[in-house]
């Protein structure tokens, strides 16, 4: 199972959950490969040209399938056609957080912080062109603030680095983040959901915070490359389907503030291509293409 991010991280940890359970069932030892840089490309693009046998499968995300579609003008691979979806598996909101140094406690604050410094305030995400990166445009077009982009090559530097001090702020998705929240090296703002998230009931949403429809999730999916054969992929959604019905992974999935996102291939390649397009339209509104 190729991770197209580095060790540590949401996509990572999602993938090791999976494929432990699936080990266990399918009895045969799955291995975990993780591929880091470009924004999850070369992992990507490594599963990509892999031997469509059911054996070489792709911890995809939301990143890899809709967001790089969204901003590369020449992305080594197609995220439809190269590709066939075998099931979604969890998915969770993007929370914006800061380094408690930082003086704002809310979005309101920061809002007024961003303005006051003009382009000073620096924000990380996991790659140029990711949700992470994305989202913090959305934020600057919806708030009329400027803020700097800092590229990672992956969430755990970047969070490292956010909670070191090094950068200001970041958007990073749920679990990737509730760790150091509760531990309090970060500190959240705002969650991009419709409601808030049990697991930290206080925090508000944007909504709340006055920005209207401001939404951005991401999800963590199975793919294998085109032409792997349909009793194949039959046969892993029903296994991942089966996972998640597991009362254990359910239970951690949400302790981590996850959400179990069970399905058939039909409505994974339905999710991929409406958040191709919602993506692809925040990319225009910002102005954001990538080489």
């Amino acid at each position: 199972m190729i991770v197209p991010f580095p060790a540590g991280g949401n996509a990572d940890i999602f993938a090791r959950m999976l494929g432990a359970r699936m080990s266990e069932s399918l009895a045969q030892t799955i291995i975990i490969d993780n591929r880091a840089g470009a924004a999850g490309i070369i992992g990507t693009q490594a599963a990509m040209k892999s031997a469509p046998d059911g054996y070489t499968l792709l911890m995809g995300t939301t990143g890899t399938h809709a967001t790089n579609p969204a901003v590369y003008r020449k992305l080594p691979y197609d995220p439809i056609k190269d590709f066939l979806p075998v099931g979604n598996f969890a998915g969770s909101p993007s929370v914006l957080v800061v380094h408690p140094s930082l003086p704002a406690r809310d979005l309101k604050q920061l809002i007024a912080l961003a303005r006051a410094r003009p382009g000073m305030l620096n924000y990380a995400s996991f790659g140029a062109g990711s949700s992470a990166h994305l989202t913090g445009e959305m934020l600057a077009s919806m708030a009329k603030i400027r803020l700097s982009h800092v590229a990672y090559k992956g969430g755990p530097p970047a969070l490292a680095d956010v909670a070191g001090g090094h950068v200001e702020m970041m958007f990073n998705l749920l679990p990737g983040v509730l760790p150091m929240v509760k531990a309090g090296k970060l500190r959240p703002i705002a969650i991009a959901a419709a409601t808030r998230t049990p697991a930290i009931p206080d925090l508000p949403t944007f909504e709340e915070g006055g920005l209207h429809d401001f939404l951005s999730d991401s999800w963590y999916g199975i793919f294998a490359p085109a032409g792997t054969p349909a009793q194949r992929v039959k046969q892993l959604n029903a296994e991942i389907n089966r996972i998640l019905s597991l009362p254990d992974v359910l239970q951690s999935l949400e302790s981590q503030g996850a959400d179990a996102l069970a399905g058939s291939p039909e409505q994974f390649a339905r999710q991929i291509r409406l958040d191709l397009a919602r993506w692809s339209a925040v990319a225009r509104a910002a102005g954001l293409q990538l080489d």
